[in-house]
């Protein structure tokens, strides 16, 4: 049975186009763009207020475009896109995306890259993209110049993003994306891109690298049209809930990081193309974090459970803020439990929080909250031209509500597939005699809100869900309910192997501050509890818990649970226990 988005939700006001740059769609206002003369500034620098208005924006990036043609002999109607590939390995700016910009007026293709990389990290990906020039700043400068240098990238081609507030050292004259801007004002005007018919639908815009937990992560071709297609899924679902609040533009905060697909997406295209204002943040900071929701009066929040949880352990210096500007939270890129919700909405009872979901490999959003039908347990309805399939552990579609499976979609936002890996791109994207579809590898159960509307609720990776004498237990709920233990700031489970049961949960925590003074036996014992008390049997913790200083998790939150698991399994070998 294919599933479709509730009938509330609004056709797409036009089909993506597949024949225009990325940028150019969010330029003209033909294609829906929020007017210019009424948009905010697309973006703001919260540390020092630095910002453009639209116009200044998109010449910045033209001028960028200049310089760099010049400096690397890229034309806008020559070669391919992958002869002009550049990574940018930044921490947030409000020239972030004016650079991207730059590069696409060239016909050629990004590579945000992680800005917490390895300088061997970030190397691979240098080598297996392509890359022939590479953005930075000044705090990650010493391993972008040691990744670039194994990347045979020449350092004349490394240039540097202005980061106010954060400073580092280095010894060497290099060109900075302001002297790009100030070159390409003495040079003479580029000639106009001449696409040809579906260019924009096969031509990959960026190049992300999809979150691995061991081994090397794989490189998304993400089009042109398929990010296009999702701001315009993104806003027209949006636009209903917006409607129905009197919200015209707002202020959002920007600190997840541009390099990952959310905030690429949602925050950096999604939100402006609406003509919201993003107020920048290098990185999360806490402090600075609430002072810029105080000072910007930020209307919208789009976190991920980490941040949720620091200020749910941080209360006391949350009320030294004023954040009674913001509405809605929204949450994305890792579960969020009931538990931690309700705790947020004791917290702020006048905020809408909801949570969505989506993957890089569907140009990020497939399911969204909307501020008029908010549902806890789910992550939201199926956004406009989106289709859904439920596939059983017998390869059968589901055709009820509340029954479990692998989730399919089809979309126009899926991506063209993985970089030099066919395996990987035929085992991911399939084709049923209905078209192509991706298995996201999340297991799923379509369920009916109390409003009488569809939405998808994300069970786990059906890879990580424990298996306990043939019962399933998602790892994403034992997180959320030992979240809402005092005694515990983070935690995360997995399975072990038991010979009565198969499997059974294993819990990692990290102690509370109430908790540091206790004994690891002591508090051990009360997140056993704390679980037996509430959980059905064989949700038990009989796998023990054990203590870690932190838990390992990616730039956009989601726990590295395989990366437990690997830790877990070498330290069972070594005792001679049962792999």
């Amino acid at each position: 049975m294919v599933f479709h988005p509730p009938s509330w939700v609004p056709q797409l006001p036009i089909d993506p186009p597949d024949s225009v740059p990325l940028a150019e769609f969010m330029r003209q206002e033909q294609f829906g763009r929020h007017p210019s003369s009424h948009s905010r500034n697309p973006f703001t620098c919260g540390l020092t207020g630095r910002t453009y208005p639209v116009a200044e924006f998109f010449q910045r990036s033209e001028l960028i475009a200049r310089a760099l043609a010049k400096r690397l002999g890229w034309s806008p109607n020559e070669g391919t896109a992958w002869d002009k590939v550049l990574a940018i390995f930044s921490l947030n700016t409000i020239d972030y995306i004016t650079a991207a910009y730059g590069v696409h007026r060239l016909s050629g293709i990004v590579t945000p890259a992680n800005a917490a990389y390895s300088a061997e990290e970030l190397q691979h990906q240098l080598r297996s993209s392509g890359t022939k020039a590479l953005i930075t700043c000044v705090p990650l400068l010493e391993t972008a110049l040691r990744a670039a240098k194994g990347a045979g990238i020449p350092e004349k081609n490394v240039f540097i993003l202005d980061l106010p507030g954060l400073k580092g050292k280095h010894d060497r004259a290099f060109t900075s994306v302001e002297d790009l801007v100030s070159e390409g004002r003495k040079l003479a005007e580029l000639e106009e891109l001449r696409w040809v018919r579906g260019q924009g639908a096969r031509q990959a815009a960026f190049l992300c690298y999809s979150s691995g937990t061991s081994g090397l992560p794989k490189a998304v071709m993400i089009s042109h049209r398929n990010i296009i297609a999702n701001v315009l899924q993104h806003t027209t679902y949006e636009s209903v809930g917006r409607r129905q609040r009197g919200v015209d533009v707002q202020n959002v905060l920007g600190f997840l990081p541009f390099s990952h697909i959310y905030a690429l997406v949602v925050i950096a295209h999604s939100c402006t193309f609406r003509g919201d204002g993003i107020v920048v943040l290098p990185k999360f900071d806490f402090v600075p974090f609430l002072k810029s929701v105080q000072e910007y009066k930020i209307n919208q929040l789009i976190l991920v459970p980490p941040v949720i949880i620091n200020m749910l352990q941080n209360k006391d210096i949350c009320r030294k803020y004023d954040l009674s500007s913001v509405r809605f939270v929204f949450s994305g890129a890792a579960p969020l439990g009931d538990e931690t919700i309700r705790e947020v909405q004791e917290m702020y009872p006048a905020w809408t929080i909801a949570q969505a979901y989506g993957m890089t490999e569907t140009s990020v959003v497939v399911t969204s909250p909307s501020e008029h039908d908010i549902y806890p347990r789910a992550s939201g309805s199926l956004l406009p031209s989106i289709k859904a399939k439920i596939i059983d552990a017998d390869g059968n579609e589901v055709t009820e509500h509340e029954k479990p499976g692998e989730l399919l979609i089809q979309s126009p936002a899926v991506v063209l597939g993985y970089l030099n890996n066919e395996k990987a791109t035929s085992e991911t994207f399939v084709f049923h005699d209905d078209g192509r579809w991706i298995r996201t590898g999340d297991e799923a159960v379509m369920a009916v809100s109390p409003s009488g509307n569809e939405q998808i609720v994300i069970v786990d990776r059906i890879k990580e869900l424990i298996k306990v004498k043939g019962y399933q237990v998602a790892p994403a709920e034992l997180e959320a309910h030992i979240l809402a233990h005092p005694y515990v700031s983070d935690c995360a489970v997995i399975q072990i192997p038991d010979p009565k049961s198969g499997e059974v949960p294993k819990a990692f925590a990290v102690k509370a501050s109430l908790a540091a003074s206790l004994a690891d036996d002591e508090v051990a014992k009360a997140i056993v509890k704390h679980v037996a008390d509430h959980k059905a049997p064989y949700k038990w913790i009989k796998g023990g818990v054990e203590f870690l200083p932190e838990i390992p998790k990616s730039p956009s939150g989601k726990i590295l649970r395989r990366l437990l698991r690997d830790q877990e399994k070498a330290a069972r070998k070594k005792t001679g226990a049962k792999l």
